[in-house]
């Protein structure tokens, strides 16, 4: 029965009469009931797919992996979108929020063809049958979820809780698209699905498509009831009205009366959709609308054995995943699997080939309008290149190397700022935070757009409009899940955020560079827009927030995924950050993960220097050596805006102070290239990272992150042994910038002293010298307890080479 919102809340109330007529309602349930057969045959059978003899125990599978509990009522949701994309003509999608949903959607998109249409080979007949039953959760086959396997899948829903982010990214900018998003209500139990009921309020119905949820209320997760399951109807109402959604129920487990529930429930959500965004669009209404919702109440395990062994299957937890074993070693479970698969009458459902009979085929939409083969769910077919600006029109003029600069990431802004514009009417480029553009020094793209940001405002709010390019919500897990559905249906974005917090969508970037490893081996696939990070703030200057803020370690998670797949970049100047930008802007099918910072810092490099150093990745910068005539004592490495000026620093000490010495300065923008050319494709053979670094002389590396990274990439090389990498160590406090350094070691004092220990020809000058460093450092610690800012003679310093 269907359950509506009392009428305190002022809902609109259902009118009599039935929605569907019998031959509609058994359409329906034939087609329902056609999917359920073809969910459990891909959890249970090897062969025998339409039953023409007793099912025996050869003719199931020795290893059963798959999810019952969730697939019915899926399969019964997917039914009845269909019917609804028939009648109001929608462009719509499915995303399957609930774990292990892969029964439903692969059942479900053979059932319309799509899956036939992408994989041949699983044919529409008998064969095809037995080739879908066999591949699902077997080895060489195909996963349990909403895999990237799976036409009209932008979400796979391996790890729960980014559904409904996902969805969300989906339509803005999608005007004409509505997602479907199933959350299950396990899934809604986790902090990101939590927040992101919130996403209605930056959504613009004048400009954006629509995300219908349909919470799947079967109250059990793996082991134990869900929370949403186990509290009134009352608070669970007022907890989405809370949220700002108007939710209808749809509940019970008669078929007959859910099916007319579900399509009449179905008619009015769709027909509220429609009528929001009509007074948005034609009316110029700007309220924010209450979009609808549905919350979907059904057994667990609808229609499957109802006992198991004396033990309660159907609208329990025990339904959650394979409700019978493994006959051989449980014959008795061999007839309740017979008997469960005829229930379903199959042959009404298929014919004497295998084939959905085909009146039945007609319940599924045609074309592109089926949800398999919508095109918005295989986004590289809509992608358009960006209009892109020249990033060498923003370039810093470095008459000399050295030269102050106002801050990496304020000059990028600029670039960005023309990027969004040239797109605006495209509307396909977004930047994406949480709450940090400002801060991380790209307030220059708010000279042409707005934050969009659709809940209430103030008179003293500001950069806040129904639409703007740039999404900010304190909250990094919803900034990636929309980022992340953004470019999955063909779009481009940024992600800027503080570096020590982007570990909060750790998990998530593990998700999506797996989707992404999977689908470039998929050739109907098209690639995608690169997922690019930019994080600022980064671990060196976060000296005014402290230990917390202080964290470079999600290169260490990147660098884990495949090399194929990921992309790391450290510009050491504005102009470097301006030629990686706009490289990774065009990129595809990539992550690159940027570091930049945004405090005023020494600018090296020349435009078209700039150019050339990021075309090669790593380079000897002649400019600061004096090896050229001879073998370098001494390779003084860099990766990083901090670690190369401090490197640089070092080497003017040194030239200064031991004039004798051959020093060679490296500098690293693709930390990629450091690994070999057989396990990454930017990486240097060894005889080219032999040309670099030598075969035996000492290399001091000062790098941005954590010191064993850098070990781990290079371990296999020839002078490994001598390499010796200074870099974040975990000490960190409320301190000056320059003593962030000394902390960890990194400074220009500490960098001088490892050198002088791994070069004793330095004699009694490096010892004299390395004293002097060393009353240095206790000077420094001195000044800035008591005066709280950076010794003058490192707060002015400039380059000068040896002088």
């Amino acid at each position: 029965m269907i359950v509506r919102p009392t009428a305190t809340f002022g809902e609109p109330s259902m009118t009599e009469g039935q929605t569907l007529d019998q031959t509609e309602l058994g359409m329906i349930d034939r087609y329902w009931r056609a999917a359920n057969y073809l969910s459990v045959g891909q959890i249970y059978l090897h062969d025998n797919p339409l039953l023409k003899h007793p099912l025996a125990v050869g003719d199931v599978k020795r290893m059963l992996l798959g999810h019952w509990g969730t697939t019915p009522g899926q399969n019964f949701i997917y039914a009845h979108l269909n019917r609804a994309i028939k009648k109001y003509d929608l462009n719509m999608i499915y995303v399957s929020g609930p774990g292990h949903g892969g029964p439903a959607v692969v059942a479900n998109t053979y059932l319309e063809g799509t899956y036939s249409e992408v994989y041949p080979d699983i044919s529409q007949d008998e064969s095809g049958l037995r080739k879908l039953f066999v591949q699902f959760s077997f080895p060489g086959g195909i996963p349990s979820h909403a895999s990237p396997e799976c036409p009209g899948s932008i979400h796979e829903g391996g790890e729960l809780g980014y559904s409904l982010s996902h969805s969300f990214g989906a339509v803005f900018d999608n005007p004409e698209l509505i997602v479907a998003c199933v959350v299950g209500d396990g899934e809604a139990e986790t902090g990101p699905l939590a927040t992101a009921w919130h996403s209605n309020k930056f959504l613009n119905p004048a400009t954006d498509g629509a995300v219908l949820p349909i919470l799947h209320l079967n109250g059990f997760k793996i082991a134990n009831p869900t929370i949403l399951a186990r509290i009134s109807r009352e608070e669970l109402q007022q907890l989405f009205r809370g949220y700002g959604w108007t939710p209808y129920f749809v509940e019970g487990h008669d078929p007959a009366l859910m099916h007319e529930a579900m399509a009449t429930t179905l008619d009015l959500a769709v027909e509220q959709i429609r009528q929001i965004q009509h007074d948005a669009r034609i009316g110029g209404d700007t309220t924010r609308p209450r979009w609808p919702m549905i919350v979907f109440d059904s057994p667990k395990g609808w229609t499957g054995p109802k006992m198991v062994d004396g033990v309660q299957i159907e609208g329990t937890f025990h339904s959650h995943q394979v409700p019978l074993s493994d006959p051989a070693s449980h014959p008795d479970h061999l007839q309740q699997l017979e008997d469960w698969l005829k229930s379903y009458r199959p042959e009404e459902l298929f014919d004497d080939e295998g084939r959905l009979k085909s009146e039945l085929t007609e319940v599924a939409p045609k074309g592109e309008r089926r949800m398999g083969a919508n095109p918005h769910a295989n986004g590289g077919m809509l992608l358009r290149d960006l209009r892109m600006p020249d990033y060498r029109d923003y370039a810093v003029d470095v008459p000399s190397p050295g030269v102050a600069g106002i801050g990496d990431t304020h000059v990028l802004g600029h670039f960005l700022r023309d990027v969004t514009k040239l797109n605006d009417e495209r509307r396909n480029f977004r930047i994406f935070g949480p709450d940090e553009t400002l801060s991380n020094g790209l307030e220059a793209v708010f000279d042409v757009t707005n934050r969009q940001w659709n809940g209430d405002t103030v008179a003293n709010d500001e950069l806040l409009a129904p639409t703007g390019r740039v999404m900010e919500m304190l909250s990094e897990h919803q900034c990636e899940g929309w980022l992340e559905g953004y470019l999955l249906t063909g779009r481009h974005g940024l992600f800027n955020c503080y570096e020590a917090f982007i570990h909060i969508v750790d998990s998530m970037f593990n998700q999506h560079a797996k989707w992404l490893k999977v689908t470039s081996h998929l050739p109907w696939r098209r690639k995608i827009a690169s997922l690019n990070y930019l994080l600022a703030s980064h671990v060196w200057r976060q000296d005014h927030n402290g230990f917390t803020h202080q964290d470079p370690g999600f290169l260490d998670h990147v660098v884990n995924k495949k090399a194929e797949i990921v992309r790391v970049y450290l510009p050491p100047d504005a102009n470097c950050l301006l030629s990686v930008t706009d490289h990774c802007l065009r990129s595809r099918h990539y992550v690159n993960v940027v570091i930049a910072g945004k405090h005023p810092a020494p600018q090296w490099l020349t435009m078209d220097a700039a150019v050339k150093h990021c075309t090669k990745g790593i380079d000897i910068w002649s400019w600061a050596s004096n090896d050229q005539d001879e073998a370098p004592d001494v390779v003084m490495a860099c990766c990083g805006d901090v670690p190369t000026l401090e490197t640089l620093a070092a080497v003017s000490i040194m030239r200064e102070y031991l004039p004798a010495l051959k020093i060679r300065v490296v500098n690293i923008v693709d930390l990629m290239k450091l690994q070999p050319s057989t396990e990454h494709p930017h990486g240097l053979d060894d005889r080219d990272f032999d040309g670099l670094f030598t075969k035996n002389k000492p290399v001091i590396f000062a790098f941005h992150g954590y010191p064993w990274l850098i070990h781990r990439l290079i371990y296999r090389r020839t002078n490994h042994d001598n390499i010796h990498v200074r870099g974040y160590k975990e000490e960190g406090t409320i301190t000056t910038p320059f003593d962030m350094t000394v902390l960890n070691e990194l400074d220009r004092f500490h960098l001088v002293i490892d050198a002088i220990d791994r070069l004793p020809q330095t004699g009694d000058k490096g010892l004299y010298l390395k004293q002097q460093l060393q009353d240095k450092l206790i000077e420094h610690r001195l000044y800035i307890n008591q005066h709280g800012q950076d010794m003058p003679e490192v707060r002015n310093w400039t380059w000068g080479g040896s002088k």
